[in-house]
């Protein structure tokens, strides 16, 4: 008696014969199926796959760290980790003190940017106190570590590169605030705060914009059948464009504009062009001093019209306070040619605390002053206002 035909059979696993009882062809070949050795063997291979992708930092306290190297400022160095263990953030991210870096070494193109602002590209490892950067083509590089003031990633380059020439709705940091309060039974006030600020910074110029507004209103009975009704209606906004032309010295040309009800004026528009210096440009604060010259000119419900031609002298100063308190400070004075021995002034100071990525909390001072203001009204207006700010980039 034959045996059975699958025991004889070249495809162990087959589920289809045709023929007789004594020659039986398979018709189907069976699925390959792993062994336990095999998908070991496997994983194996593609674990070590990994860990020659990955890149490698060992620290002066001898910790190595692996994962992808994203960045380096000279002063810190973001490495995103293969697993986010205990000293990683949330998303992963180490970050380590830049000279606490003893060894590099990647497989992945890093970006190293020299003190003299060279900036050479391909896999990177150290030699001693030096930073070796391998081309694709060309010789190896030694850059020393304390000379390497930049470090980028591929994506981080790319994204570098398209901050040079950004399309004009790109690199923008917009910051508005809101603030309202209201009061009814004995007291019947309504009080509203909106403030917007915008800035696209690139390597050689910025562009920003601002808006400020107040309207307070009040029921409080001021004779039989009058109430007060509007006490505060006050609108101020503007921009302003600077472009470098050396290393530190820029040009100008601003536009500021402001309706004040309570001072009977329709438009106050100031348009104005000159000159300033980078005094301080650093990460954490910066400070422009400028000057130049600007045209006004005013038109109040009284009918009264004012043309004026003034100078301009300000500065526009920004700290950062930590990693979430920030103080921005913009000061305009304008002299007058057309009446000399009067002026004009402009200050704004804004402090904003950070709550979470997109929301903080933000507090403002506008302070507008004339020396000449029209018969019945006050030379100085004041603008305070406090309430939530909220962030957005784009």
């Amino acid at each position: 008696m034959p045996s059975h035909p699958r025991s004889h059979s070249p495809y162990p696993l087959c589920t289809k014969y045709v023929g007789d009882s004594n020659r039986r062809t398979c018709t189907q070949k069976a699925r390959w199926r792993p062994s336990i050795a095999q998908c070991a063997l496997l994983f194996a291979i593609l674990a070590i796959a990994r860990i020659a992708r990955a890149d490698t930092v060992t620290l002066d306290n001898g910790d190595r760290l692996t994962g992808t190297i994203v960045k380096s400022d000279g002063k810190e160095l973001v490495l995103m980790a293969d697993k986010a263990g205990s000293v990683a953030d949330k998303t992963g991210s180490i970050t380590v003190p830049w000279s606490a870096v003893r060894q590099i070494t990647s497989t992945a193109p890093l970006y190293a940017v020299t003190s003299q602002g060279t900036t050479v590209g391909g896999a990177v490892t150290t030699e001693g106190t030096d930073l070796v950067v391998t081309p694709s083509s060309g010789a190896p590089q030694r850059i020393p570590l304390a000379n390497v003031t930049t470090l980028r990633s591929q994506s981080q380059e790319t994204l570098y590169e398209r901050s040079l020439h950004p399309s004009v709705l790109e690199n923008w940091q917009i910051d508005s605030s809101l603030g309202f309060a209201l009061a009814r039974g004995n007291s019947k006030t309504t009080n509203l705060a909106v403030g917007f600020n915008a800035v696209r910074a690139t390597m050689h110029d910025k562009l920003s914009a601002y808006m400020d507004s107040i309207y307070a209103s009040s029921g409080l009975v001021v004779a039989p059948g009058v109430t007060a009704g509007v006490t505060a209606n006050d609108i101020r906004g503007g921009a302003m464009y600077q472009h470098d032309v050396f290393a530190r010295a820029f040009v100008y040309g601003s536009g500021d504009f402001e309706y004040n009800e309570l001072q009977f004026l329709n438009l106050r528009s100031i348009w104005g062009a000159g000159a300033g210096y980078h005094v301080i440009k650093q990460m954490d604060t910066t400070l422009d001093l400028f000057a130049g010259a600007n045209y006004t000119k005013e038109t109040y419900s009284t009918g009264i019209r004012r043309n004026l031609a003034a100078l301009t002298i300000g500065d526009l100063f920004r700290h950062q306070i930590g990693k979430n308190t920030s103080i921005n400070e913009t000061l305009d004075v304008y002299p007058e040619l057309s009446h000399l021995g009067e002026y004009r002034l402009a200050l704004d100071i804004s402090l904003a605390t950070k709550i979470k990525t997109w929301l903080g909390w933000q507090s403002t001072v506008s302070d507008r002053y004339i020396s000449d203001p029209i018969l019945g009204t006050v030379s100085n207006d004041l603008i305070f206002s406090t309430g939530l700010n909220f962030t957005f980039s784009h």
